[in-house]
């Protein structure tokens, strides 16, 4: 569990959120609260007057370089809820730890790799968070959009359509601003790199292993063109993106410095989603306060 009050991004944070307005809003003077943590009759109650339910989603287990512990991904998950839980009325449900990762599927890790099949877990409990009463529903997603984001962008637009229910599907790369790539000094990243490592050395710094990170191999080529080209970390020397250490960028530049700041902007964008998606109109004849 992250003791928030001692990572000096929290003040910075905070002050940018206050929560009487949304308090206002739900006509309640809760704060947020993790589900469970509550007892049935309160949940029952709690899930009816939030304004949003998080469902969050991210790797329990995902190579992260040979630095990085595997838990990466879900340790940033469970700081983004708890930094909701500590300004917004929200409900936060148990995380989903296991997911669909194809570009790390050359590394040891905890994946669903049918992405059928991580859609359908996913969908039935969104499902029953609706059916529980969640108003309006957020899924955090700690992979990226044209990752894990493709299956969950599924899931968010069929609860929408199947329940009338305000979907919003939050991922990574949604929540870095201009002025987060400006902290950075590596020429390139992506993955395991400069930021996220400066991330976790503020999260969980006794975990990280400064002595082990190495610069990502980039291969020589063309630039890109239109379209999408799916990404793979390969550890096969053949393949052009052959990556034997797991690492996209240049973890070695890390520092806690930058990680402060990472977090406060990454903090401060996932805050300013779930305020504004508090505001999403509910179907007809829904309640608006609770």
């Amino acid at each position: 569990m992250l003791r928030l009050a001692l990572l000096g991004v929290l003040p910075a944070v905070l002050a940018f959120s206050c929560p009487s307005a949304l308090n206002g809003q739900a006509g309640t003077d809760f704060p947020g609260a993790f589900l469970g943590d509550l007892t049935w009759p309160e949940a029952e109650s709690r899930l009816a007057e939030a304004p949003i339910v998080i469902l969050p989603v991210g790797a329990g287990a995902k190579e992260h370089g040979p630095h990085l512990p595997m838990n990466a991904d879900a340790v940033v998950l469970d700081y983004l809820c708890r930094i909701a839980v500590d300004s917004i009325p929200v409900v936060v449900a148990p995380p989903i730890l296991h997911g669909w990762f194809p570009a790390f599927r050359a590394f040891p890790g905890t994946e669903v790799a049918d992405p059928a099949a991580f859609e359908a877990y996913v969908m039935e409990v969104a499902r029953s968070l609706v059916k529980n009463g969640a108003r309006r529903l957020v899924i955090l997603n700690t992979g990226i959009r044209l990752a894990t984001g493709l299956p969950l962008g599924v899931v968010a637009r069929e609860i929408r359509v199947q329940t009338g229910t305000p979907t919003l599907l939050v991922s990574w790369d949604d929540l870095e601003p201009p002025e987060m790539e400006a902290l950075a000094e590596q020429e390139y990243g992506g993955h395991a790199d400069e930021l996220e490592t400066s991330i976790h050395l503020v999260l969980q710094p006794e975990k990280v292993h400064m002595d082990r990170a190495v610069p990502g191999f980039r291969q020589e080529g063309p630039p890109p063109g239109p379209g999408y080209r799916p990404g793979f970390l390969a550890r096969d020397p053949r393949d052009p993106d052959y990556a034997p250490s797991g690492v996209s960028g240049d973890p070695t530049l890390a520092t806690e410095e930058k990680g402060r700041e990472a977090l406060a902007l990454l903090a401060r964008e996932w805050l300013a989603a779930l305020r504004s998606f508090a505001l999403a109109p509910l179907p007809q004849g829904a309640s608006q306060g609770g």
